[in-house]
């Protein structure tokens, strides 16, 4: 990740993946190392650094995550006309936010598996799980006001409010497990809440340890909420459909914790009779088999929730890319600015 305004090259996607991580994962890991010890083998094992004894790991590809939202942040500072190096910890910090996330869904959801091993809660306990996810909340607002930037008390309230929505949407979320009424419209907002804030934060914040304006943080701002529902609405196909393989979970995840996820809930609105039957297997009591959670992946489908997902994203996609800043070309920012549209393509196309 370049850390001055020189000119450089536009990198393709995955690249700037690969660049944030390597930026990001030495001052990720030095926040990590002040946390107490309890906490540290707990976060190092989430994080994919250690094994459940400890031991450094040789970390598979993607263990500790994909760094989209350290990524979002480091672009957005130079999108902005700074630096990202001057974001770094902004970056930190909501990375930090997003594994808190991680450590209590997983337990809120019973998950067993993610980036391709048991989770957290599953090796230590739900309770040791939650409070390292506790911990990790705590650091970020700490990373945040030791980094000295003027910018850091202004993001620390915008990081506290894009968790005050995480929770509201994670909330909603399991509101609808035992609802069967949800309808698009809520379930929309949940995804915003849930995913689009921590986004749209982390554009906003980078803007903001960048130097930019107020309207330049509020562009940025836009074009990560909406890129936060693209990718929920992605992650959501993936939920049913994805490689185990490419995920790290389990196939039909989604469907065998009965979520009411989008392309779930497009499906039961659709009045159609696949929907009519989707509904009357997703709310029965009894659990579902393996042959019940693949019937459902195919009424999901045949009721057209799939290709409601596909068009919803394309629509997000392009609301996303218009709420850039307008950048001179060849320039830094124009770079960053190109780079981050780039991005955004590359998370609405996960699931091809």
């Amino acid at each position: 990740m370049t850390t001055t305004n020189a000119v450089r090259l536009r990198r393709p996607a995955p690249q700037v993946l690969a660049g944030s991580r390597e930026a990001v994962d030495p001052a990720l890991r030095a926040a990590a190392g002040t946390l107490p010890g309890s906490m540290r083998r707990i976060v190092g094992y989430h994080l994919g650094w250690n094994d459940e004894h400890g031991r450094p790991t040789a970390g598979a590809a993607g263990a500790g995550g994909k760094a989209i939202r350290p990524a979002l942040v480091l672009l957005a500072a130079e999108a902005a006309g700074g630096c990202a190096e001057s974001a770094l910890p902004a970056a930190v910090a909501v990375e930090l936010v997003h594994n808190f996330s991680l450590l209590h869904d997983d337990v809120m959801d019973g998950d067993l598996t993610r980036r391709h091993r048991p989770t957290a809660w599953s090796v230590f306990g739900r309770n040791p799980a939650i409070l390292a996810g506790d911990a990790l909340l705590t650091l970020a607002f700490d990373v945040l006001a030791g980094s000295g930037h003027p910018a850091a008390g202004p993001a620390a309230r915008m990081l506290g409010a894009a968790v005050q929505d995480l929770v509201d949407g994670q909330s909603a979320d399991m509101v609808f497990e035992n609802r069967t009424d949800v309808g698009l419209p809520e379930c929309m907002r949940m995804a915003r809440l849930k995913t689009g804030a921590l986004f749209g934060c982390a554009c906003a914040t980078g803007a903001a340890f960048g130097g930019g304006g107020p309207d330049t943080v509020e562009r940025l701002r836009g074009f990560g909420e909406r890129l936060g529902l693209v990718f929920q609405l992605v992650d959501d196909l993936l939920g049913i459909w994805g490689d185990p393989d490419a995920t790290g979970k389990p196939a039909f995840s989604d469907l065998h914790n009965r979520k009411k996820s989008l392309p779930v809930v497009a499906a039961l609105a659709s009045g159609s009779p696949a929907g009519r039957e989707l509904a009357e297997l997703y709310h029965r009591a009894q659990p579902l088999s393996a042959v019940d959670v693949v019937r459902a992946a195919d009424l999901v489908d045949a009721a057209g929730g799939r290709t409601w997902v596909r068009a919803t994203t394309g629509e997000m996609l392009a609301d996303a890319l218009r709420q850039l800043p307008d950048t001179a070309a060849g320039g830094p920012a124009g770079c960053a600015v190109a780079e981050l549209a780039a991005l955004a393509r590359l998370i609405a196309s996960r699931d091809r």
